[in-house]
């Protein structure tokens, strides 16, 4: 038959069970920062992301009207006000590219490494600008890589033998004629629909029998 049980005993229990103390504290600290966690992101988070995605239209008006310094202006604020949500991600992504606008591949390049979207497509365009930055800055070993990459990332018709053409590019400025011809050659082979074929023919003719 089991013993009667006083509150009493239990708490002196307690006392004495020093291991049982640090896993009962243990285990409640992690329960109240799961509970923290969850309040914040159920009032703050969600609200304030969605809330974010608004904050980046200002800032594209003004870039399709290539006012590119007031863009600027406005995607900044945005990055800063909402980093971390989807709309200061966006923000920051399009704050890249107005800077590339104004020649500052470098500072572009660092902005675009610290864009974190789930958006596979683009994941794809971040890589691609980061390429065309390195390109614009000479290194073309780093933009042709980066260029693969993105081409690789996800196949389609678009992308695909766009940052391959540009790979081909870097290639030819590198004197890698057999890289060139191979980039050149899939483009031909497997993206028959690629809006500049032309061109990517005529290239390939030009470096197909080059040394």
């Amino acid at each position: 038959m089991l013993e009667d049980i006083s509150g009493q005993q239990i708490k002196d229990q307690f006392k004495k069970n020093k291991r049982l103390r640090i896993i009962t504290f243990s285990v409640g600290g992690v329960l109240l920062l799961v509970l923290g966690y969850f309040i914040w992101y159920q009032m703050f988070f969600i609200p304030g992301n969605e809330k974010s995605k608004d904050s980046y239209w200002e800032g594209l008006n003004y870039a399709k009207k290539d006012s590119t310094e007031v863009a600027i202006d406005e995607f900044r604020a945005a990055v800063r006000k909402y980093d971390g949500k989807v709309g200061g991600e966006v923000a920051q992504f399009l704050y890249a590219r107005q800077l590339m606008n104004q020649g500052e591949f470098k500072k572009a390049f660092n902005e675009l490494d610290e864009v974190e979207l789930e958006d596979s497509y683009v994941s794809v365009l971040r890589i691609g600008l980061q390429a065309d930055c390195k390109s614009e800055m000479e290194n073309y070993e780093a933009a042709s890589k980066m260029y693969l990459e993105a081409a690789n990332m996800i196949d389609n018709d678009f992308t695909t033998p766009m940052y391959l053409h540009k790979a081909a590019g870097c290639a030819v400025e590198l004197r890698d004629v057999k890289s060139a011809k191979k980039y050149y050659k899939r483009i031909i082979d497997d993206y028959p629909q690629y809006a500049l074929q032309r061109d990517i023919q005529r290239y390939y003719a030009s470096v197909k029998y080059s040394k």
